[in-house]
């Protein structure tokens, strides 16, 4: 049921449906962001710890080819949704094929590890373009709050990201390996739950194409679409994704060191182990930084189920059942922690900082979006750009203690905070953002595609992550650990200046989509 049925409102003047998928999507999210942020730690960790013992470059290779193979099938998925299975099945398959790979990789022998990672590459390739299409077909009759409905569904996904690196992270590193990388099984068969027994709210969004789709009246339809979109019009917004596309590669390829060399910099160069004042004032901002996204999300869970639990109870019920669990996780893990006399920081627990800002500023940035202030795309691209790349100099100053060649380090925990929130700011100009406006440019007979299209983009840019991530010890060594960084800086500023040069040729090009 698209956008505007009274019967499918929550209080937050969005469909339910909408926070149907933000909860699908979140523990989907939950599983791939728990998994990666173990990846390079447990390849790179000793046998002696339950490791591989893989060099930084060998691992950061993997974590590259990995991430990048994980935005390329999604062309392949949203074709297949949109010729044969729906966006429906589509997900309901692609969350499946993830689960079974985070069961296998549980295992930790290597063939079931590498058939892992391609589960999880193959079924991420149906669920994540075709997710986001649903999205934008909750929406048709009101394509003015797309922008502020990706950026709600863009919270989503962190709040995933947010709790999987949090508790996958920390139970893959103080507990096991593999009881980290189950976990991450274990949340996406929920989600799996939840989004198959929630099929009605959707009506006829997502359902399967049309057998009788070449009936007069189809291509009446067709016809009729191509007289209100002249070919002229969709091969200019086609150009504009096409560019959003490209400058995206930028902005990933220096965003997505956090789970690579940002994460080996947590390791080896950060000081993370606390004692005394400094330790209690860890444990407590830790639980507030834990507690405080919970009860948010717990408050949105609490108004979905008051609007939906009768159409969809058992759904409701898996999605209870899975935050019950979350919350006994999280206390278990609070509690332990505050029993030590040491507060021993995990690598991983840096990458959470990201998601925990973005929970905490999207709905600022919705807002904006929707006032007198918002600026086009191509501006919102372009300071996406500029703070990426003050969150680099910012790490490039911090590291400037560091000498050549050292392979350890202790400098202080505050540079990659400042750099995680430049980031997390330059993310929430550019991320969601582009997803609204793939959905707003794309022909409707190609949505899943072109977000396919859209995600190809993210496959080179994380190729190019773990290649340029993977020179951190050869430029170390040769120079510094603020040369290595500064690349991350100039990079984004060079293609932030472009876009803000491009503007005036994009907006034209878009013919009154803002």
């Amino acid at each position: 049921m698209p956008y505007g049925a009274e019967s499918n409102q929550l209080k937050f003047k969005h469909p339910s449906g909408l926070f149907v998928l933000f909860f699908t999507e979140m523990w989907e999210r939950f599983s791939y962001y728990g998994m990666r942020a173990l990846l390079v730690l447990f390849l790179t960790s000793s046998l002696l710890d339950g490791g591989w013992g893989w060099s930084n470059q060998d691992a950061l290779q993997l974590y590259g080819l990995y991430t990048g193979l994980v935005y390329l099938t999604p062309i392949i998925g949203g074709f297949i949704a949109d010729k044969f299975l729906g966006f429906r099945w589509a997900v309901v398959i692609g969350a499946l094929l993830m689960t079974m790979g985070h069961a296998s990789m549980a295992v930790e022998t290597e063939p079931l590890f590498y058939t892992g990672l391609a589960l999880i590459i193959l079924g991420n390739g149906l669920f994540k373009p075709n997710i986001s299409s649903m999205v934008g077909q909750l929406y048709v009759n009101n394509p003015d709050k797309k922008d502020a409905a990706y950026t709600i569904f863009y919270m989503g996904i962190n709040s995933g990201a947010f709790l999987g690196i949090l508790l996958c992270g920390y139970i893959g590193e103080k507990v096991g390996w593999s009881y980290g990388f189950g976990l991450a099984g274990i949340f996406m068969f929920f989600g799996m739950l939840q989004f198959y027994f929630a099929k009605n709210i959707f009506g006829n969004i997502g359902q399967p194409p049309s057998k009788d789709s070449d009936t007069p009246e189809s291509r009446s339809e067709k016809i009729a679409e191509a007289k209100e979109l002249p070919k002229h019009v969709v091969r200019d917004r086609l150009i504009v994704i096409s560019v959003f596309a490209f400058f995206t590669i930028f902005f990933w390829m220096s965003f997505e060191q956090a789970g690579g060399s940002m994460t080996i910099f947590a390791k080896d160069y950060t000081n993370r182990v606390l004692d005394g004042s400094s330790a209690t004032f860890f444990k407590w901002a830790n639980s507030i930084l834990v507690v405080v996204p919970m009860i948010i999300l717990t408050f949105v869970l609490f108004n979905l189920f008051k609007d939906t639990f009768r159409r969809i109870g058992l759904s409701n019920l898996f999605l209870g059942t899975s935050f019950v669990i979350i919350w006994g996780i999280i206390i278990w893990m609070l509690s332990r922690e505050f029993q030590a006399d040491v507060a021993e920081v995990p690598a991983s627990w840096f990458q959470i900082l990201n998601s925990f800002f973005i929970i905490a500023l999207a709905p600022l940035f919705s807002k904006i979006w929707e006032s007198r202030f918002n600026p086009s795309g191509p501006v919102k691209f372009a300071l996406g750009l500029f703070l990426l790349g003050i969150g680099f100099a910012i790490l490039a100053y911090g590291g400037s203690s560091i000498p050549q060649g050292a392979d350890v380090a202790s400098v202080s925990m505050i540079w990659l905070i400042l750099a995680y929130f430049f980031h997390t700011l330059g993310e929430l100009c550019v991320s969601p953002v582009g997803l609204s406006y793939v959905s707003k440019l794309s022909p409707a007979r190609f949505v899943g595609l072109m977000f396919g299209i859209w995600f190809v983009a993210n496959f080179f840019a994380n190729l190019l992550a773990g290649l340029t991530g993977s020179f951190i010890d050869n430029i170390v060594n040769n120079y510094s650990i603020t040369v290595f960084f500064l690349i991350f800086t100039f990079i984004p500023f060079l293609a932030g200046v472009i876009m803000l040069a491009l503007n005036g040729f994009l907006k034209k090009r878009m013919h009154g989509i803002d």
